[in-house]
């Protein structure tokens, strides 16, 4: 009986998602760890690594970092397709199409900051829908957009601001890298 060994051959970019997912999920589980006094607001830490690679490498690679902090975060958690975990990746994925658009803006009005605010409230928008539709089931939710309205403005300034900071002191790549 002879063997087959399957040999999965990575690229120099599969690391480098790899390595973005993981310091993605390292922050995702610092931003778990944080006390909050108010269930499903949370500074949302990960979303840094997501702005920069957006920023430096494009949607693509930003769509895989964000996808894979989701999944695996969900599995260090302990929250893997728990309605915490559903709540997260249609936030995430909410987020990801408000970017998505957001990127086709032109960079010198629209960048880091902006895209954390857009992304903040789409991401918001998208937990607060799936959870009027599947686990709270009357409009007395929307009570709470205000409050996390505020939450999504002041976390998206500080996140994007923070984004922002790491960029500019990041060295340039080559334009070619990028895959938009």
């Amino acid at each position: 009986m002879t063997r087959s060994v399957i040999r999965l051959v990575t690229t120099a970019e599969d690391h480098r998602i790899a390595q973005l997912a993981a310091a993605a999920i390292g922050l995702a589980v610092i931003d778990a760890a944080i006390p909050l006094p108010l269930p499903g607001v949370k500074p949302g830490l990960s979303n840094i690594v997501t702005l920069i690679v957006l920023a430096r490498y494009g949607w693509n690679t930003a769509a895989w970092v964000c996808g894979l902090r989701v999944v695996a975060g969900g599995i260090l958690l302990g929250q893997f397709l728990s309605p915490g975990f559903f709540m997260s990746l249609t936030g995430a994925v909410f987020s990801l199409f408000a970017l998505a658009l957001a990127i086709r803006l032109p960079y010198r009005l629209f960048g880091p900051v902006s895209w954390s605010i857009l992304a903040a409230f789409a991401h918001i928008g998208g937990q607060l829908l799936l959870a009027r539709l599947w686990l709270i089931p009357h409009n007395g939710l929307f009570y709470l957009v205000p409050i996390f309205a505020v939450a999504a403005l002041t976390f998206g300034i500080i996140n994007g601001l923070i984004a922002a900071r790491l960029l500019s002191t990041l060295p340039r790549i080559d334009p070619g890298v990028q895959n938009v």
